[in-house]
């Protein structure tokens, strides 16, 4: 084998390595998944802050694979449903889990 084909062997050997590095699973997210994670959970963030019925200081926002999960302590079912419908809104997510409690129950 030439020397130049033993680079570029050693150069497609190194590429496929780093690529299957950064693939996620199915309980782990891959490089590429989590930036669009962080980036779906601040536009939630940012939708849930600029809808004025709801204190956003009270709804935590965190995003797997596309799934937004919403939890913390509201005020009302309404507060519920509408923070769910924000979420849903945003683009990108895929389906949204609600983990979100009443005050007081």
């Amino acid at each position: 084998m030439r020397p130049a084909n033993r680079f570029v062997t050693f150069i497609c050997a190194i590429l496929l390595a780093s690529l299957l590095g950064c693939a996620g699973t199915s309980t782990k997210e891959g490089t590429g998944e989590y930036v669009d994670d962080t980036v779906i959970t601040t536009k939630v963030k940012a939708a849930i802050f600029n809808e004025p019925t709801l204190k956003s200081t009270e709804i935590n926002v965190e995003t797997f694979k596309g799934t937004v999960q919403l939890s913390g302590f509201v005020n009302s079912r309404a507060d519920i449903n509408r923070a769910v419908a924000v979420a849903r809104g945003v683009k990108g997510v895929k389906s949204v889990k609600n983990d979100m409690r009443l005050k007081g129950s």
